[in-house]
């Protein structure tokens, strides 16, 4: 497993949605013989300091990074009508100025574009997009959200104008495996979509946790987040 580079990870402070501990997650990818490890809890910055010196102490490459939300509009509007829900995308600093403008849109999200949840949009993400890595997220994210309601087109077309945006190979289409119907649907797509386009494709594993007997705990999490049960 050394050569897999986990670029999806929620860690604690990704609140009542990820249940591993830095420290716990950093050793075990050392366990594992992991060279680099990413940090992309949503919509914050809040653990990477201690992400950062974790990986240093173990002899692995951190890669600081964010799922951040996206407005459906501008992150500007905010109609309960049309912004009430986000998109998900993964951002990951490849240097020191992406690391300043991921602060920077991570900021703005709070402070201008909060809105249930801190979001960006597109256009900001234009301007602060230097020294940025992106991808397509999870079933969450916008391309995925296109393909589950059918529109393919327009998936294929937000995949362009993301490529566009980021540059020639800062922008990638993430397949997961995580036993859903809907996520096949969508690899089988994105698959296609890279074959068209040539937007190259990414492996990740949407990590929540660390070992498989955390299940529970992360699932209670969820419960608490949702208002919702186990039975639920």
């Amino acid at each position: 497993m050394k050569d897999f580079v986990h670029l999806h990870v929620h860690t604690e402070y990704s609140l009542l949605d990820g249940a591993a501990r830095i420290n716990q997650l950093v050793k075990r990818a050392k366990e594992l013989n992991m060279h680099s490890l990413a940090i992309t809890d949503h919509g914050v910055m809040y653990g990477v300091i201690d992400f950062y010196k974790a990986c240093k102490k173990e002899g692995i490459k951190p890669i600081l990074g964010c799922e951040v939300y996206t407005a459906p509009r501008s992150y500007a509007d905010k109609d309960p009508k049309q912004d009430a829900e986000q998109g998900h995308l993964i951002l990951l600093a490849k240097n020191q100025i992406g690391y300043k403008n991921l602060m920077k849109l991570v900021s703005l999200g709070f402070t201008d574009g909060f809105y249930y949840k801190p979001r960006i949009d597109y256009q900001l993400l234009e301007t602060y997009h230097e020294g940025l890595i992106a991808l397509s997220a999870c079933l969450a994210g916008d391309v995925a959200r296109h393909i589950l309601h059918n529109d393919y087109e327009a998936a294929k077309q937000l995949a362009l104008k993301l490529e566009s945006i980021m540059g020639k190979d800062n922008f990638y289409l993430e397949l997961q495996h995580n036993g859903l119907e809907e996520q096949m649907m969508v690899n089988n797509q994105l698959m296609r979509l890279s074959g068209e386009t040539g937007i190259p494709l990414v492996a990740t594993n949407d990590v929540h946790y660390v070992f498989k007997e955390d299940a529970k705990a992360q699932e209670i999490l969820i419960c608490i987040q949702t208002a919702k049960t186990i039975e639920d």
